[in-house]
């Protein structure tokens, strides 16, 4: 039998109801890790433990206080990464039901409100919404991922969604700027964090059609457009594909495991070639 990546760890995603976070929950508890699915939106949250209970075939209640084989490992709760008291919840929440935590996944974010949006048509309360969602959210949950990792005695690893926005100039200034923000954190923890062996690293995908942030960013939600936006998205990197959260879970997994034991600091592109042209 086939040993699993993350056999006996804990884990909590941010982010979890859907896209990336959803992606990377459903393949963190298939490579046996116990999750917190964490997100703003409770009933999404709900929505991908039910989908990792179908992973054993199994289905039974997966909130706190569930009972049945793939519930025990798998529960979601209601975090705004923005709110420090939500992030610290989540963090012990995961340790009081499996006690312990192993794994913090910072990866919930928001778009550009308007998609095209430049500098100039940004609101202060764009602003503010940008900062306090994608960056501040990942310096909460990593600021407390190194505490209560350094109260369990050391070890532990923290990965961030960060963006091939936050590398370049690639539209959605201020999105990018909060990314670049999420690269500087990252590259800071994994030094501070060495000496605990405490390991940071982010993904940075590149265009992701499917995972609702081109909805979110104003257009249509529509199939037809959603497919032109992918042909247009999978143009844009040499591999020609745009890329999906499957793609961005499958390297989060890596990162997460112990398979990376001596990788830190690390920003992955997941952007099929973007950054290399």
């Amino acid at each position: 039998m086939t040993s699993m990546l993350l056999d006996g760890k804990v884990a909590v995603v941010t982010g979890a109801g859907s896209g990336v976070g959803r992606a990377s929950a459903l393949r963190f508890a298939a490579e046996g890790a116990r999750v917190v699915c964490a997100d703003i939106s409770l009933d999404g949250a709900e929505e991908t433990v039910r989908e990792i209970e179908k992973l054993d075939g199994s289905e039974g209640p997966g909130g706190p206080g569930g009972t049945g084989g793939v519930a025990a490992r798998a529960v979601a709760v209601r975090c705004d990464v923005s709110v420090e008291a939500d992030v610290v919840g989540a963090l012990d929440h995961a340790a009081e039901r499996f006690g312990t935590l192993d794994i913090v996944f910072n990866n919930a974010g928001v778009p550009t409100p308007r998609l095209g949006a430049k500098l100039e048509d940004h609101s202060v309360e764009d602003f503010d919404r940008l900062i306090a969602v994608n960056l501040r959210g990942v310096f909460l949950g990593s600021k407390h991922a190194v505490l209560r990792f350094r109260r369990q005695g050391g070890g532990g690893v923290i990965l961030n969604t960060g963006s091939v926005a936050g590398s370049v100039a690639w539209g959605g200034s201020v999105y990018g700027a909060t990314k670049g923000g999420v690269h500087q954190l990252t590259r800071a923890v994994a030094i501070e964090g060495a000496p605990f062996g405490i390991r940071a690293n982010a993904i940075c995908p590149a265009g992701m059609p499917y995972t609702g942030f081109m909805t979110a960013g104003g257009l249509g939600g529509d199939e037809e457009t959603t497919a032109a936006v992918a042909r247009q998205t999978g143009a844009n990197h040499p591999l020609g594909r745009p890329i999906t959260a499957e793609d961005c879970a499958e390297a989060a997994v890596f990162l997460v495991s112990d398979r990376a034991a001596n990788i830190t600091g690390v920003l992955l592109p997941v952007d099929g070639g973007y950054l290399a042209r």
